[in-house]
Order: structure tokens, then C-alpha cells, then sequence
């Protein structure tokens, strides 16, 4: 069982993909693409490469719960998603990942410049180690 998790931008998408046992990151990258069919097309090559089962898209509510102009974003990702993969996509809270990929980075001794490189295919590692995490502990 492999699941990937996807933290969408703008300009660069973020992919996290699971190991095998559906327990572990085990591939990172970055999608640089600034429409969403560019990104759905190079997420489906991912998922055929790396044999995906489950799609997590990061939703990105604002930090009172609300849903704002990203969370929409995500929807719309998520219907072309479906149209073009034909998986199960889990939508997941994906609030202050980014922060905290930033931070990570930071205390890994990464300049600003590198960070930038890394920080949402980090972000969507968050979100699957989240993601992953919920799974193993419900019964």
C-alpha cells in the first residue's frame, strides 16, 4: 500500500510517497508547474511509477477552521485529481505544515535559498507522517 501525500502551491506542489508497507516516507520530490493540469499530469505519472493506492491532499484551512481561498484551490485540485487517477483522495488539514517544514530546515542548518528548494516537498512529508500516523492508530 502506497499513499501520497501532495501539498499543493501555486508554483511548486509538493509529493511525499510511502514506502511499500504504507508505514514510512520513502520518496520526496517537487513538482514545479503553475497550472493545475500540469501538476494532475505529473502526479499521475507518479502514481503509475510508484504504484500509489491513496492520494492525501493537504486542505489548507485558515487557523481559526475556516475555509479560504486555498482551501478551494485544494477542492478544485482534487476533483481533476479524481477524474484523472480514479483513487481514494483524502483531504487533510494541512495547517502550519509549511511553518513547520520551514523550521525544520532552519535547525537542519539550511539557508534561506535552500529551504526554498525543499520546504513543500517537506510540507507534504508532514502532511503523509500525519496522515500516516492517524491510520496506525485507529483500530
Amino acid at each position: 500500500m502506497r499513499i501520497m501525500a501532495i501539498d499543493y502551491g501555486d508554483a511548486h506542489t509538493g509529493i511525499a510517497i510511502s514506502d511499500p508497507t504504507g508505514l514510512l516516507t520513502g520518496y520526496t520530490t517537487t513538482i514545479d508547474a503553475y497550472t493545475p493540469q500540469k501538476v494532475v499530469a505529473a502526479i499521475v505519472d507518479l502514481v503509475q511509477t510508484h504504484q500509489v493506492d491513496t492520494l492525501v491532499l493537504g486542505y489548507p484551512k485558515n487557523m481559526d477552521g475556516s475555509e479560504g481561498p486555498r482551501a478551494e484551490k485544494s477542492r478544485a485540485l482534487k476533483t481533476l485529481l479524481e477524474e484523472a487517477v480514479g483513487l481514494p483522495i483524502v483531504l487533510w488539514d494541512e495547517r502550519r505544515t509549511t511553518v513547520d517544514a520551514h523550521h525544520i530546515l532552519y535547525q537542519a542548518g539550511k539557508n534561506a535559498k535552500k529551504r526554498k528548494k525543499a520546504v513543500d516537498a517537506v510540507a507534504a512529508s508532514l502532511i503523509l507522517e500525519g496522515y500516516l500516523t492517524r491510520l496506525r492508530q485507529t483500530p
